[in-house]
């Protein structure tokens, strides 16, 4: 199988599900966004220095194809789950509960993952921008939502342990 297809030269793609659309569509940049999510997290494991920090962002990882799918199909279930927003809370108020309050706004970059790990919940925040605006015109999961969501904090949090290092 080749990596082109040629189907994709009119300017539209193909979801998930078989439908066509066009390239630039809000539910495309919106899954595209999420895309570059995922490559901001594999950026942070590649340079991670904290074993627990590195292990969390795999998992992440794990989880962006289903959330990817999720927005590149339509009228089927979702494939993220509560459950999976459950085990960020989870994580979240852990790592929270390992690290001092917060006193003052923080200025990424202390180190590369760090830095990678900002740059993935920033793109996020976009995606959570783009997936309200898709919801306006086509139906989008609740649960997507609430993921993206909680995903940017969860970088944040994974941000804040790395850099302690």
């Amino acid at each position: 199988m080749s990596v082109y297809t040629k189907t994709g030269d009119d300017g539209t793609t193909g979801l998930y599900t078989g439908e066509r659309v066009s390239k630039n569509s809000i539910r495309v940049q919106t899954y595209g966004t999420v895309d570059e999510a995922n490559s901001a997290l594999a950026m942070s494991r590649a340079f991670a220095k904290n074993s627990d920090v590195k292990d969390k962002i795999y998992k992440l990882q794990k989880l962006m194809p289903l959330l990817m799918a999720d927005l590149a199909s339509l009228n089927k279930p979702p494939m993220i789950t509560a459950e999976n927003i459950a085990e960020l809370e989870r994580d979240i108020d852990a790592m929270e509960a390992t690290l001092p309050p917060l006193k003052a706004f923080i200025i990424p970059g202390d180190s590369q993952a760090g830095a990678f790990l900002d740059l993935a919940r920033t793109v996020t925040r976009r995606a959570e921008r783009l997936i309200l605006t898709l919801a306006e015109s086509e139906e989008v999961h609740e649960i997507d939502k609430l993921f993206l969501n909680r995903l940017s904090d969860y970088c944040f949090m994974l941000m804040r342990i790395e850099d302690t290092m």
